[in-house]
């Protein structure tokens, strides 16, 4: 077990203190019960795992390490927020509503450990669509921060300026370019700010999908969660019947992040582009995503 640990990037400290915090909440964890990293890729839309935060499995406990960057006052509101009344209905609940201190001074939530959706179901579009139009509609929740799209925006075109590629200087320019035209939103509401078909669960008991990762929830345009499906729906990366249902879905369900009929483009068009920028720097961070990456880039390009 502690090879296997050690391969995952585990360290003896580490994986003692999430068996110990699994076991605050579930019976069922001792010593040598394993700690195992949860990746989730593959699917259309979901994202290769970004290496800022990793996720661990223990039992039935998930304990998520949040990036170094991350604020524990604004975290610990997303957290609140998503407790407040009704946000059951759309939110996979945590088992502390509080961030934790792991080793290394990193934050951790710990969450129950919930179904995800797999490379081999059928992506529950019309399901998704309602979702989160039920998520827009719901009344803003005082103290929320905002939305953290446009900060994902910022973060990647830091890096890629940090990167010193030149072959990638294009994509800086972009960014630049997308960052004004995101400040001002045209219409306002919660939002969960970085949605992909990763960011679906659901408990053991129950089929309904409800949402997953809290990092970049907040008050916003509720289009940035339209925004990466569209990016890959314009570039040909999903098919149209999906985006289809996916949008008549949401709405139907009175999602005010488009019109309800007509071209949603031009609502969408400036979010899908930072959307599709930012998945594309994720894969160029990751070692093991070259092909990923050349896809999102050529995707890039071509929005």
């Amino acid at each position: 077990m502690a090879t296997a640990e050690a391969s995952a990037g585990l360290t003896p400290h580490l994986a003692d203190w999430i068996r110990a915090t699994a076991a605050e909440q579930d019976p069922r964890v001792g010593p040598t019960t394993p700690v195992v990293p949860l990746i989730t890729r593959g699917l259309p839309t979901r994202p290769v795992a970004p290496e800022h935060s990793q996720v661990y499995i223990c039992a039935g406990v998930i304990v998520k390490l949040h990036g170094e960057r991350t604020d524990r006052e604004r975290l610990a509101r997303r957290l609140h927020g998503i407790g407040a009344t009704d946000m059951d209905r759309l939110w996979i609940q945590p088992l502390r509503y509080a961030p934790l201190t792991a080793p290394g001074e990193r934050l951790a939530t710990i969450w129950p450990r919930v179904t995800v959706l797999s490379t081999i179901d059928r992506p529950p579009w019309s399901d998704v669509g309602q979702l989160l139009a039920r998520l827009h509609r719901m009344p803003l929740i005082d103290g929320l921060p905002r939305l953290g799209g446009h900060s994902r925006l910022a973060r990647s075109v830091a890096h890629l300026r940090e990167s010193g590629r030149k072959d990638l200087a294009w994509l800086v320019e972009l960014g630049d370019d997308l960052d004004p035209r995101l400040a001002d939103p045209g219409r306002v509401s919660l939002a969960h700010g970085d949605f992909h078909l990763g960011q679906l669960g659901h408990t053991p008991l129950r089929r309904s999908w409800k949402l997953l990762d809290v990092d970049d929830f907040g008050v916003g345009d509720p289009a940035w969660d339209l925004a990466r499906p569209a990016a890959f729906w314009a570039t040909g990366l999903l098919d149209d019947e999906s985006w289809e249902t996916f949008l008549g879905s949401y709405r139907e369900a009175g999602g005010p992040a488009v019109p309800a009929e007509g071209d949603p483009w031009p609502s969408l068009a400036v979010p899908a582009r930072a959307a599709m920028l930012v998945a594309a720097v994720q894969a160029v961070r990751t070692p093991q995503s070259e092909e990923t990456a050349a896809v999102l880039l050529d995707a890039c390009r071509r929005l």
